[in-house]
């Protein structure tokens, strides 16, 4: 009994180990059947372009004078401080003469407003005395003409006041342009004028560029927009050879008839190493591209006429070869092999084994 027992648990582990060494290896060929897929192919490529900066923008004089100050040159960053001065001298004679013009206005005023308290207290005196009957009414009409003569006086010095408060505000601010400032953190990159130079109106100073943010222009296909707007918000790309991320920053939708391309420019998000143009952005993209993808273990290829072998039917397709990637071979487009057709694998014929003489 305990032989027969031993020995039956030997058949049925036996029995086991052969059941799942079958099943094995026909799970293993069925997934390596469905990924024998044919494919639309599809080229690597690489776009180069060179970092710049996102926005440059001109500094211009909007006053004529001396240039008196620069406190920044070519490649500094600017600060605090102005870009440059102009000569005030000019402008600040003008506005102390029309201080001085506001100041004469102001005891004007208060001249005018005394009078007109005065002649008031005066009309009120004679109409008390013309209701009594001790004064005519001739003499009444007088003192009220008087009286309204000097409010219609204060109120046009009043007048001239504003006038000239607008023109001191005015000079004042032509004065402002005198000093030339530009946007903290910006980079000076072309100086366009010296100290004790001449400016008039509308005089270019100096270009600066916002350096803290990166834009790369490139030139592309439709294929290769299509492969880029295909690709995530937020996408890897290589800053001189070192990992960074980039986005589509805009894309101009008009067509450049000569080149048959389309301009689009790329932002940096994140990079690594000095901010400045010239840097080399590479980004690596798939498009599509003419013929077909089919996996390398679906072709049978003997004296050079490649084959496969649809998986439904086993029907056999010569194929035309256009080319090789790692693990497909690009073929001719074919009607029969459609994107999405699965293939199997080509039999391979084993060799006989040779029988050895028998003895």
């Amino acid at each position: 009994m305990i032989r027969v027992t031993k020995a039956s648990s030997y058949f049925v582990v036996s029995l086991t180990t052969v059941v799942v060494a079958i099943l094995i290896p026909h799970h293993s060929g069925t997934r390596a059947q469905q990924d024998l897929v044919v494919q639309p192919a599809r080229r690597d490529i690489t776009l180069t372009g060179y970092t710049r900066s996102k926005t440059t923008a001109t500094l211009s004089s909007e006053v004529a004078g001396r240039v008196l100050q620069i406190n920044y040159d070519d490649g500094q960053v600017i600060g605090k401080l102005p870009f440059l001065n102009i000569d005030p001298t000019f402008i600040d004679l003008e506005i102390s003469s029309t201080r001085h013009s506001l100041e004469q206005l102001k005891i004007t005023r208060k001249k005018r407003r005394s009078r007109v308290d005065y002649l008031d207290k005066e009309f009120r005196r004679i109409e008390n005395l013309f209701g009594r009957g001790s004064s005519p009414e001739s003499r009444l009409d007088t003192s009220r003409e008087d009286a309204d003569q000097a409010r219609f006086d204060l109120e046009a010095v009043g007048v001239e006041i504003a006038i000239v408060q607008t023109r001191l505000q005015e000079l004042r601010e032509r004065k402002s342009r005198h000093t030339i400032r530009a946007q903290p953190g910006w980079i000076v990159v072309a100086k366009l004028v010296e100290e004790g130079e001449l400016v008039t109106v509308n005089t270019p100073v100096a270009r600066i560029a916002d350096f803290e943010h990166l834009v790369v222009p490139l030139s592309i296909s439709a294929q290769e927009l299509a492969a880029i707007q295909q690709l995530t918000p937020e996408f890897d790309v290589l800053l001189n050879d070192k990992p960074a991320r980039a986005a589509v920053n805009w894309i101009n939708p008009e067509f450049d008839e000569k080149t048959r391309k389309l301009s689009i420019e790329l932002i940096l998000r994140s990079y690594p190493g000095p901010k400045r143009g010239g840097l080399t952005c590479r980004l690596a993209l798939q498009t599509a591209a003419e013929g077909l993808w089919v996996p390398k273990q679906a072709v049978i290829s003997r004296y050079e006429n490649p084959r496969v072998f649809l998986k439904e039917s086993g029907a056999e397709v010569r194929v035309l070869e256009l080319g090789q990637t790692e693990n497909h071979l690009i073929i001719a487009d074919d009607p029969r092999l459609t994107p999405g057709t699965q293939l199997r694998a080509p039999a391979v014929s084993r060799p006989k084994p040779v029988q050895e003489p028998a003895h």
